[in-house]
């Protein structure tokens, strides 16, 4: 076994990357490869890498290469030194973004993985201040066409052909289970008040298959919109992905005409305002963390 010299300087994040690589890839040649540097280097690396701590990391022999158990022990605090530099670098390469950012977002999305996309952002531009404003879909377009708002994340509004599509969403009739609500001749309605998009959608889709309707409770809450239904007053308009714990799909599903799809969208990002669009681009490239298929939580229209 080696000895141990105790150095107070930290260990070069260089030597790291190449230990880690070999260990990833169980071989010098391919982990230099990767690295874009010859076999040579990366052997040094190591080799100074184990020098410096005092234990040998990796064992080799003409066939294989495998690190040790002191190699296996290290591993996830050289990738943690790794991760920790590179949110520096990313921290500081962001902190030329400054200002004030205006944005909005439907509700369901600040239950979601919203609040991770934002401490990321807010990681990255810790110069930009942020002003949330949360609500429905439709009062949001109205924010931002009044110029209250920089940014939207929301319901694509109907004949609005603005905005980035961040993801399409199937909409289902969802309501307590074993409830026959669907099959009455006047279909009872839990919904949001207007401008809601949902609302818009659920009633013209009623329309147009010649269904009786009447709204039997309208909320302006989340937990209010949940709770009416859970308690039977009526059924909703709600995400496939995302129906509340306590309500199901309701069934059979031909008991009321199908509502289709709808879109969301990211709108606002194209002017000047940096910050905007990279908010914008944080957004969309992570849509799909907004919905994971186990949330069961509520969408908001």
């Amino acid at each position: 076994m080696m000895s141990i010299s105790p150095d107070p300087k930290p260990l070069d994040p260089v030597l790291l990357q190449s230990f880690l690589k070999v260990c990833e890839t169980l071989s010098f040649t391919e982990a230099a490869r990767q690295l874009g540097l010859r076999q040579s280097s990366v052997s040094q690396h190591v080799a100074r890498l184990e020098k410096r701590l005092g234990r040998r990391l990796l064992a080799r022999d003409t066939h294989e290469v495998r690190p040790t158990p002191d190699g296996d022990a290290i591993l996830p605090f050289a990738r943690q030194a790794l991760e920790a530099g590179q949110r520096i670098e990313r921290h500081l390469a962001g902190s030329t973004l400054r200002g004030r950012l205006r944005l909005g977002v439907s509700e369901d999305f600040a239950y979601t993985a919203l609040p991770e996309i934002l401490a990321a952002f807010a990681m990255q531009h810790h110069a930009v201040d942020l002003e949330l404003t949360v609500g429905l879909s439709g009062l949001l377009y109205e924010h931002y066409d009044a110029g209250d708002l920089d940014l939207i994340f929301a319901k694509r509004r109907k004949g609005d052909a603005r905005g980035e599509v961040a993801w399409q969403e199937r909409l289902v009739w969802a309501g307590r289970p074993g409830t026959g609500l669907a099959e009455q001749p006047v279909v009872p309605l839990v919904l949001y008040p207007p401008p809601s998009i949902t609302r818009v959608h659920a009633i013209e889709t009623l329309e147009r298959a010649g269904r009786a309707w009447r709204v039997a409770c309208t909320s302006g809450s989340l937990a209010g919109l949940r709770a009416a239904t859970v308690a039977g007053l009526g059924i909703t308009a709600h995400s496939a992905r995302l129906i509340p714990q306590g309500l199901a799909e309701v069934e059979p599903r031909d008991a009321l005409p199908p509502l289709g799809t709808i879109e969301f969208v990211v709108i606002g990002g194209q002017s000047h305002q940096a910050a905007a669009r990279a908010l914008a681009d944080s957004i969309l490239a992570s849509a799909e963390r907004l919905l994971p298929e186990a949330s069961r939580r509520v969408r908001r229209g």
